[in-house]
């Protein structure tokens, strides 16, 4: 009888990175010497690059341009890794969430025409509620969009 089911696997190295948004797709580009020579930093990780990265512009004094093409970055990205540096520390470094932190057609005003054509008839499809938004306010929502929003208010009640 095998155990191997019953043993927690710890998630690869980069696996742990891609979850926490720290993998570096564009190791390869990484220059720097002390990444070649010591396994202790390791190009994938994209926090420890972009911080050996402010460390040698501060501290070492490489130049901007230097600093950055080591690190296999622009010098736009240094000066914005920079400025999250400052404002956030070594959480700056970390890439933020991708993609609309909202539903951007989703306004109030949509909102609460969705919920009167709800009450005027609760048995409504979404898809019938869509059309409707689309022809009384001239936007066009998806239907994941109205399901998301429909589930929320269940949620609410």
């Amino acid at each position: 009888m095998t155990y191997d089911c019953l043993v927690a696997r710890r998630p690869s190295k980069r696996d742990f990175l891609r979850t926490a948004r720290a993998w570096n797709e564009r190791a390869r580009l990484v220059e720097s010497e002390s990444f070649a020579q010591s396994d202790f930093f390791d190009p994938r990780d994209k926090v420890q690059v972009k911080y050996e990265m402010l460390r040698s512009h501060h501290v070492d004094r490489a130049s901007v341009s230097s600093a950055s093409r080591q690190h296999g970055y622009s010098r736009e990205s240094f000066y914005t890794t920079a400025k999250a540096f400052k404002a956030r520390g070594v959480l700056g470094l970390v890439d933020e969430k991708r993609g609309p932190r909202r539903p951007r057609k989703l306004t109030q005003d949509v909102q609460e025409f969705i919920l009167a054509e709800i009450k005027s008839d609760p048995s409504v499809s979404t898809a019938a509620l869509v059309d409707r938004v689309g022809r009384e306010l001239g936007i066009q929502l998806h239907r994941r969009s109205v399901e998301r929003f429909r589930g929320a208010i269940k949620k609410k009640r």
